[in-house]
C-alpha cells in the first residue's frame, strides 16, 4: 500500500506537530509512506526528506496539480488529510483523476464549514471520506451529532513521546513559575492569563511566562506594559524545545476560548508540571479534577487565581496529582499507541 500524508503548513501548532510525529514514526513493512506540507519552522523536524514534498500555503490550484502528480507518480492508494482544506483538495483530485484512492481525515479543530453549513460538511465527509480520526471522544460525539456516520469515526488520542517528555520531579525554589505555551492568537485568550497575573501581582514569589509567537504578540506586549507588569510577566517567544519550557514551570495554564484536545496538556502531564485548564472540548478526558490536573468551568480571573494559590500552598495534593498525571499519560496517551492506532485505521481502508 502507498500512503500520502498531507497538512497545510509546518508552523508550530498541535496539528502540525501531529503530522511531524507521524512522519518520524510511521513504519510498516507493507506500506510506502510519502508526505507533503506547506512551509514552516517545523520543517527541520522532518526526518525522511527524500519522501517529502513542499506545497504552497496559499496557491490552491498549484497544490492540487502537485498532489495529483504525486498521486499518479507514486501510485497512491490512500491520502491521510490533516485539515479540512486538504480533504477538499483530495475530493477535487478524485473528480479530476477518477482514481479510487481512499481518504482518511484527522479532525484537529473546529472548521469554518461545519459552523457555516453543517449539512454540506456532513455530506462531503459521509460521501468521500473513508475513515475519520478524532482526537477526543468529545469531538467524535460532535461529529455524530452533525450527521456523520458513526461507523466511520474512531478516536485516536494524540500521543506524547515519553522519551522526549521525560518525567521531572519538582523542587521548591525561590519563585513559583506559572506559564502558558500556545500560539499567540485570539482564541487562546492570553488576555485572561495577563489579567490573572495582574490580580496576583502583589504576591512576590509568583512569576508568569508566556511562550509562543503569533499575530497577537504586539498587542499582548502592549497590554503587559500598560498594566505595568513587565517585572511580573515575561514573553519568551518561540520555544523550539517545548519540554524544556514546560519542565521549568511549576504550573501551566490553559485559558483558551475553545479547544478540541490540546497537545500541551499531555506534554505537561508527562513531564510532571501540573496544569490548570479551562474545561473545554475533550480536555476532561485527560484531566480528571483534583487527580490528574485541575479544571475551571468559566473564564473567571478569580477562579483561576484561587486555584493557583491553592495549588501553590498544598504541596501534598500537588505531588500526588503530578504522579497520577504521568501514569495517565503512560497508560492512555503514548506516541506508540497513537502510531499503532493510526496504522490500524489505514488497514481498515485496504
Amino acid at each position: 500500500m502507498n500512503i500520502l500524508v498531507i497538512t497545510d503548513k509546518l508552523i508550530f501548532g498541535g496539528a502540525e506537530m501531529y503530522f511531524c510525529k507521524l512522519e518520524n514514526q510511521l513504519q510498516d513493512p507493507n506500506i510506502n509512506f510519502h508526505f507533503a506540507a506547506g512551509s514552516g519552522e517545523l520543517y527541520e523536524k522532518i526526518k525522511h526528506k527524500n519522501n517529502f514534498s513542499e506545497i504552497s500555503r496559499t496557491k490552491h490550484v498549484l497544490n492540487i496539480k502537485k498532489l495529483k502528480e504525486i498521486l499518479i507518480d507514486k501510485q497512491i492508494d490512500l491520502i491521510h488529510a490533516n485539515s479540512l482544506r486538504m480533504v477538499l483538495y483530495c475530493i477535487f483530485i478524485k473528480k479530476l483523476t477518477k482514481k479510487n484512492f481512499k481518504i482518511v481525515y484527522t479532525k484537529h479543530n473546529v472548521t469554518v464549514l461545519e459552523e457555516k453549513s453543517r449539512f454540506l460538511f456532513s455530506y462531503l465527509l459521509n460521501k468521500y471520506v473513508e475513515r475519520i480520526i478524532t482526537v477526543s471522544d468529545f469531538e467524535k460525539f460532535n461529529l455524530v451529532k452533525a450527521g456523520i456516520k458513526p461507523n466511520k469515526i474512531t478516536t485516536v488520542y494524540n500521543g506524547v513521546d515519553l522519551k522526549q517528555f521525560v518525567f521531572h520531579g519538582k523542587e521548591k525554589g525561590e519563585f513559583f513559575n506559572v506559564g502558558i505555551l500556545a500560539r499567540l492568537s485570539e482564541e487562546k485568550n492570553h488576555e485572561l492569563f495577563i489579567n490573572i497575573a495582574n490580580k496576583l501581582r502583589d504576591i512576590p514569589n509568583l512569576m508568569f511566562y508566556i511562550a509562543g509567537d503569533g499575530p497577537e504578540y504586539q498587542k499582548l506586549n502592549n497590554l503587559i506594559r500598560s498594566q505595568n507588569l513587565s517585572h511580573k510577566v515575561k514573553m519568551v517567544g518561540i520555544v523550539h524545545n517545548p519540554e524544556e519550557f514546560i519542565k521549568s514551570m511549576n504550573l501551566l495554564l490553559l485559558t483558551s476560548y475553545r479547544e478540541v484536545f490540546p497537545m500541551v496538556i499531555l506534554e505537561a502531564m508527562a513531564v510532571g508540571t501540573p496544569i490548570i485548564s479551562i474545561n473545554r472540548g475533550g480536555i476532561k478526558e485527560a484531566i480528571i479534577e483534583n487527580k490528574t490536573g485541575f479544571l475551571i468551568n468559566n473564564h473567571s480571573v478569580d477562579d483561576f487565581c484561587k486555584k493557583i494559590l491553592y495549588i501553590e500552598s498544598e504541596e501534598q495534593v500537588l505531588n500526588q496529582c503530578i504522579v497520577n498525571a504521568r501514569r495517565k499519560v503512560e497508560e492512555d496517551f503514548s506516541l506508540d499507541q497513537m502510531v499503532c492506532n493510526t496504522l490500524q485505521e489505514y488497514w481498515k481502508c485496504n
